[in-house]
């Protein structure tokens, strides 16, 4: 039995958020007829699926490729004039020329929290590029919320990431040996930064495993979402709308 896996999915076939492409298509099966799709065949040479979907009072043909990451299809080298749609589980290419149906959107994957430190030398990464590639916890997958611990002297948290590119596994720039890195993409900085002292004084916080470490390590922290989302919004009322689709009861 593995002791990690990918997230858990809510009212899909899949137990998990899919791995790879054979994921993907298994996913595509049980909602094709609810996109009004009627597939033909799934075969396999370039396009994955001839499908036909219904417009109106007719039905028009739709050539479908299959990609975990919507990205792998300019990757493999395929020709977008032969093909009408892709299918993926995670959207990575905003300049993609066909029409993409990125599956996460139906199938809800819940994403974990994370609180991440950042020495002062790192600082400027995160003030230079609203993309980065940090190193982040071999369990953190996409789509995961990334609360960006800025270390002494500063002690707070003012930075909110998401992840929103694959794992690699390589040498750390940082410290000796091996890391996981990911890109990671900005979702807004806090006017009001959390700092380590308010996480002290608060009357839930205050007593959970990660303050009492002092925040040190990659924290998976959603468990207390709720307390943190909280002083987050309750400080930085700008953020309940980016926020939105992280709010507690929605995960």
């Amino acid at each position: 039995m593995k002791k990690i896996r990918p997230n858990t999915l809510t009212n899909a076939p899949l137990q998990c958020a899919p791995q790879n492409e054979i994921g993907v298509v298994y996913l595509f099966a049980h909602i094709a007829r609810k996109k009004q799709f009627r597939i033909e065949e799934i075969r396999p040479q370039f396009p994955d699926c001839i499908a036909y979907r219904r417009s109106g009072d007719q039905e028009k043909l739709v050539r479908i490729e299959f990609e975990f990451r919507s990205s792998s299809f300019k990757a493999h080298g395929h020709d977008p004039t032969k093909c009408d749609c892709i299918v993926c589980w995670h959207h990575d290419w905003p300049e993609c020329p066909l029409e993409v149906i990125e599956l996460k959107k139906d199938f809800h994957s819940v994403p974990k929290v994370w609180i991440q430190p950042a020495r002062k030398d790192q600082w400027h990464w995160l003030e230079n590029s609203k993309r980065v590639s940090w190193g982040v916890s071999k369990r953190a997958t996409l789509g995961d919320l990334l609360l960006i611990y800025r270390c002494r002297p500063e002690k707070a948290i003012k930075e909110i990431y998401t992840v929103v590119g694959e794992k690699i596994r390589g040498k750390a720039d940082w410290r000796e040996g091996n890391c996981y890195a990911a890109t990671i993409e900005r979702i807004c900085t806090l006017d009001a930064p959390l700092f380590f002292e308010d996480f002290k004084s608060n009357r839930i916080l205050k007593t959970a495993g990660f303050v009492r470490r002092n925040f040190q390590g990659n924290l998976l922290v959603s468990e207390y979402w709720p307390y943190i989302y909280e002083m987050i919004v309750e400080r930085n009322p700008k953020t309940l709308k980016i926020l939105n689709n992280y709010e507690p009861s929605k995960m």
